[in-house]
């Protein structure tokens, strides 16, 4: 079982602080120690970067990249799956929905991806199953 993996998962494993913290570092850790393929995007990393640079620190961003980026395979964002994503957010008309959110669907299909490590709602609107499951 492959396994999609969002900034939201991303976030809340490096934030001690946050409160999904325990729950993201459970399903790490199961996810390692089932040694599944982990996938994430290079705009996935671009927002992730930014998000911890800004919250939580240089420390925190050099964490990520010596510990979780070598596990992850990137699936490289070209022209064609940002088109795709780009015409996904502008049909769905809605706010709360980013394009990184749509490059992702876009390219978890594009892989034959049905799993997502996330904390994101819209995932499950996607059709997608999310881990940890609610309540987990």
């Amino acid at each position: 079982m492959s396994v999609f993996v969002d900034t939201s998962a991303f976030y809340a494993l490096m934030d001690s602080d946050d409160d999904r913290h325990a729950a993201a570092r459970s399903q790490w850790e199961r996810l390692l120690q089932a040694r599944e393929p982990l996938h994430t995007t290079n705009y996935i990393l671009v927002e992730t970067t930014a998000l911890l640079q800004n919250r939580i620190g240089m420390d925190g961003l050099r964490t990520f990249s010596a510990d979780i980026l070598p596990v992850m395979r990137i699936y490289w964002v070209d022209e064609g799956l940002h088109r795709s994503a780009l015409h996904a957010l502008l049909v769905s008309a809605r706010r709360n929905l980013s394009l990184v959110d749509c490059t992702s669907y876009e390219a978890m299909q594009r892989l034959g991806l049905e799993i997502a490590f996330c904390f994101d709602a819209h995932f499950g609107e996607q059709g997608f199953q999310a881990l940890p499951a609610r309540g987990a």
